[in-house]
C-alpha cells in the first residue's frame, strides 16, 4: 500500500508540474499568439534571432514549442534556415536559464502568485488580463509541484530500493541517459524533467552523476519532441527540427562521455550539489551557441537529407497563388488592378466551395466536406493578404478617387470572405447534421433549395465578370438578383410552412435544416451582389429613391 501510495502522489506531482508549465504556455499563447510571427520573422541575423529564440523559450516555458513556431514559419518560407536554427538554439539556452530561475526558493511568493493571477483569471473582464492571471497562476502551480514533489519523495529517501537504483544510474550513464531522453520525450517537457532531477538531487534521492546524466538525457529528449511533432509537415518545415536534433543530440553524447570519462563533474560545481545540474545544463546549452557561426552552412547537407516536397496539384494551380506583387506598389492603377485579380481569386475559390454543397446535403461525404472548410483557409488567407497590400498602397499617397476604389475593393473582399464563411460555418454543418440525424428534404424542399443554389452560382459567375467589366448593366442585374433571391427565400419559407400545417412529417423533421440553408442562401448571395453598390453608386444608379441608397449605407457599415 506504501508503495501505490507512493506511486499515486508521484504522479499527481508530476501531472500537476506539467499542467502548470502548459498552463502558463498556453496563456502567453491566447494573449500574445498573433505576435510571434512578427517578432520570430524579422529577425535577419544569426545573433538576433539566438536572442529572440533565449526570450520566447523563456516566455512559452518550452524550447520544443519555440521549435515548433519556426517549422511552421519555415514551411512558408518566412525563415531562412540559418535564422531558424538560431532562434531553435537560443531557444534552448533560454528554456535552461528558466531551470535556474525555478530552482530558487520561492516558497514565499506562492500565496501572492495565487491571489494575484486568481483575482485577475476570475474577475478580470479583458481578455488580455484574464490570460496574466491565468500565467500567473501557472507560475504558482510549477511552485507548488516542484514543493509537492519534493515533499514525496522525501520519505523514501532512506529505502532500500531507491539506493539501489540512484547508484546504478551514477555508474551506468549511458542508461541514464537514455532514461533522461524518454521521460522527456513521454512528458513533452524537458522543464518539468530537469526540474524533477534537480528536487530530486536536492533531497539526496539520487547522487549528482546520475542526475547529469538524466539531464543530458533529457536535452536530447526535447530535441525530438519538435520532430516527432512535425513529422506530417513539409521537408521545408522539418529541416530545423531535424538540425536542431543532430546538433543538440550529438552534443549530449559527446558531453555525456566527456564528463564521465575525463571526471570535469567536479567543475562544473559541488560534487553533492543540485546546483551543478544546473550549472551543467546551462553551460551545455550555451556552448552550442557556438553553431551559430556556421548555422547557415548546415543548411545544404539537410537539404539533401529532407529535399524540398513535389508541388501539390494545389501550389502548381494559379488559383491557389496569390496574384499580388509588391513590385507595383508604386503605381497606383497596376496595384489596383492587383487587388481587383486577387479579389476575382478569391470570389474562383468561394465558387469551389459552394459549387459542391447540395451534393454533400443529399450525399454526406466527410472527405468532400473537409475539402470545402480547406478552402475556406485559402480565403481567409487571400482576405489577409487583400488588407495588408490595400494598408501599403494607401499610404502611397494615393488619390483620393483612386484611395476610394482601393477601400471598396478591400470591402468587397470582406465581403466574399464573409460569404465563404457561411458556407463553411453554416451550410456544411448543416449538411452532417442532416446526414446523422437520417434527415431529407421533401421533394419539393429540396427543389427550392436547388432553384436557389443554381442562382446563386450563376450570380458568382455575374460578379466575376462585374469586377473584371465594371458594366452598369450587369451591376444592375446583380442587385436584381438578390431581390429575387430574397423573394425566393420568403417564398421557400411560405410553402414549408404550408407543407407543416397539412401535416407532411419529412417536413416536420427537416424544418429546422430547411430555413437556416435558404437562409444562408440568401445572406451568401447578398454578400456577393455587394458588388454591384459602389459602381451603380458611381453611375448615379442608386439615387433615384432613398432606400436603396440607405441600403448601400448601412451595407458599407456593416463591412467595416
Amino acid at each position: 500500500m506504501i508503495i501505490i501510495s507512493f506511486i499515486v502522489e508521484l504522479m499527481g506531482a508530476t501531472m500537476l508540474l506539467l499542467f502548470a508549465v502548459r498552463m502558463v504556455r498556453t496563456g502567453i499563447e491566447r494573449a500574445f499568439g498573433s505576435s510571434f510571427k512578427r517578432v520570430v520573422t524579422e529577425n535577419r541575423n544569426r545573433v538576433s534571432a539566438g536572442a529572440t529564440g533565449l526570450v520566447l523559450a523563456i516566455i512559452l516555458q518550452s524550447s520544443a514549442a519555440v521549435a515548433l513556431l519556426v517549422a511552421g514559419f519555415s514551411a512558408t518560407g518566412a525563415i531562412s534556415f540559418g535564422v531558424g536554427l538560431s532562434v531553435v538554439l537560443g531557444a534552448d539556452l533560454g528554456s535552461a536559464l528558466l531551470i535556474q530561475v525555478f530552482s530558487f526558493d520561492l516558497a514565499w511568493l506562492v500565496p501572492v502568485l495565487l491571489a494575484v493571477g486568481g483575482g485577475l483569471f476570475v474577475k478580470s473582464e479583458q481578455r488580455k488580463l484574464r490570460q496574466a492571471g491565468r500565467i500567473i497562476l501557472g507560475i504558482a502551480f510549477i511552485l507548488i509541484s516542484l514543493r509537492y514533489l519534493r515533499e514525496t519523495m522525501d520519505p523514501i529517501r532512506d529505502s532500500t530500493f531507491l539506493p539501489v537504483i540512484a547508484d546504478y544510474l551514477a555508474t551506468d550513464f549511458l542508461t541514464a541517459f537514455i532514461v533522461g531522453a524518454i521521460l522527456a520525450f513521454l512528458m513533452h517537457s524537458s522543464v518539468a524533467v530537469i526540474l524533477m532531477c534537480v528536487t530530486l538531487v536536492s533531497i539526496g534521492a539520487i547522487p549528482v552523476a546520475a542526475g547529469v546524466s538524466l539531464v543530458l538525457g533529457a536535452n536530447l529528449g526535447s530535441a525530438i519532441i519538435p520532430v516527432w511533432l512535425s513529422r506530417g509537415m513539409k521537408n521545408a518545415a522539418r529541416r530545423v527540427p531535424v538540425a536542431n536534433l543532430a546538433v543538440r543530440g550529438s552534443g549530449a553524447l559527446i558531453a555525456l562521455y566527456v564528463i564521465n570519462k575525463f571526471g570535469l563533474l567536479q567543475y562544473f560545481g559541488s560534487e553533492t550539489s543540485a546546483q551543478t545540474l544546473i550549472n551543467t545544463h546551462i553551460l551545455f546549452n550555451a556552448l552550442l551557441l557556438m553553431v551559430l557561426i556556421f548555422a547557415h552552412r548546415l543548411e545544404r547537407p539537410f537539404l539533401k537529407f529532407l529535399p524540398d516536397d513535389l508541388p501539390t496539384a494545389e501550389e502548381q494551380s494559379p488559383l491557389y497563388k496569390t496574384t499580388l506583387d509588391e513590385a507595383v506598389l508604386d503605381k497606383p492603377h497596376l496595384a489596383i488592378t492587383n487587388l481587383k485579380r486577387e479579389v476575382l481569386r478569391m470570389i474562383q475559390l468561394v465558387e469551389t466551395m459552394v459549387t459542391p454543397v447540395m451534393d454533400i446535403y443529399t450525399k454526406y461525404d466527410p472527405d468532400r466536406a473537409r475539402m470545402v472548410l480547406s478552402q475556406d483557409t485559402f480565403v481567409n488567407t487571400a482576405l489577409d493578404d487583400v488588407r495588408r497590400y490595400a494598408a501599403t498602397l494607401q499610404n502611397t499617397g494615393l488619390s483620393k478617387q483612386d484611395n476610394k476604389r482601393v477601400r471598396e475593393i478591400t470591402e468587397y473582399a470582406i465581403a466574399v470572405e464573409t460569404a465563404g464563411d457561411i458556407v463553411a460555418k453554416r451550410m456544411i454543418p448543416l449538411a452532417k447534421e442532416m446526414y446523422e440525424k437520417g434527415i431529407r428534404f421533401s421533394q419539393d424542399g429540396a427543389s427550392e433549395i436547388t432553384n436557389m443554389h443554381e442562382r446563386t452560382k450563376a450570380n458568382l459567375l455575374l460578379a466575376s465578370n462585374l469586377l473584371v467589366s465594371d458594366d452598369l448593366e450587369s451591376a444592375r442585374l446583380l442587385l436584381e438578383e438578390k431581390q429575387e433571391m430574397a423573394r425566393l427565400e420568403r417564398k421557400s419559407r411560405k410553402r414549408h410552412l404550408k407543407r407543416l400545417s397539412e401535416g407532411v412529417q419529412i417536413s416536420f423533421d427537416s424544418s429546422d435544416i430547411h430555413l437556416e440553408t435558404v437562409g444562408a442562401l440568401r445572406d451568401f448571395n447578398s454578400h456577393i451582389a455587394s458588388a454591384a453598390y459602389p459602381l451603380l453608386h458611381r453611375g448615379g444608379q442608386l439615387l433615384e429613391t432613398r432606400l436603396i441608397e440607405q441600403d448601400y449605407d448601412d451595407l458599407d457599415v456593416r463591412q467595416r
